[in-house]
């Protein structure tokens, strides 16, 4: 009989490394797997992927809750802050992006909002969102489907700009050249100046 715990692991460990091979191959050049662009073949797959790999993950929590054996009272409260803001900055990003560009279908370039931080607001926000999840979580099985995660997160970027910069050119170019990829000073010398000139602010 297969132990179901194993079983669980070995499917959500699966399905995570299929989309980060799809992803990476596409920052390489060598498929066109992500963005889809459109809901051709490439999107129904890719989101297939990944609402399967996101059952799987909850499956193995259950399966799997505390055997990490970090301190509760700690993991619990670190875990769920990263997890709370993360995924709140993810969600809030995502509304300014729009729900069709999140999906990875064609739409506009936007640079406001969130955008005006980070050109990947919505993917800083999921890896503190993962690592919280992890911490939570407190599973050996699920900090490694969580590794694969982030390997996410940090390559979709990779695997998007050529398709950025071909659909959107110079206004892409424009924007990437004072937007960092992620976070840096950049970012803080963002946040500061909108402060400094936001009449909501108190000085």
């Amino acid at each position: 009989m297969v132990a179901v715990t194993p079983l669980t692991f070995a499917v959500a460990l699966g399905l995570a490394l299929s989309n980060l091979a799809g992803i990476v191959a596409s920052a390489l050049g060598l498929v066109d797997y992500w963005p889809p662009g459109e809901r051709s073949r490439r999107y129904y797959l890719h989101w297939g992927l990944s609402h399967a790999l996101n059952a799987a993950v909850l499956a193995l929590v259950y399966l799997d809750w505390n055997s990490l054996g970090l301190a509760r009272t700690p993991s619990l409260a670190v875990g769920g802050a990263l997890f709370v803001v993360g995924y709140a900055v993810a969600i809030a990003a995502g509304l300014d992006l729009g729900v069709e560009e999140t999906k990875g279908l064609a739409g506009e370039l936007r640079t406001g909002g969130w955008y005006r931080y980070s050109r990947n607001p919505q993917y800083v926000g999921y890896v503190a969102a993962t690592v919280g999840f992890a911490l939570i979580a407190n599973s050996r099985l699920v900090a490694v489907v969580c590794a694969v995660y982030l390997g996410w997160w940090l390559a979709l970027p990779f695997a998007e700009e050529p398709w950025l910069r071909e659909r959107y050119g110079r206004a892409y170019e424009r924007y990437a050249a004072r937007t960092p990829r992620f976070v840096g000073f950049r970012t803080v010398r963002t946040l500061l100046e909108n402060r400094e000139t936001d009449p909501n602010v108190d000085g």
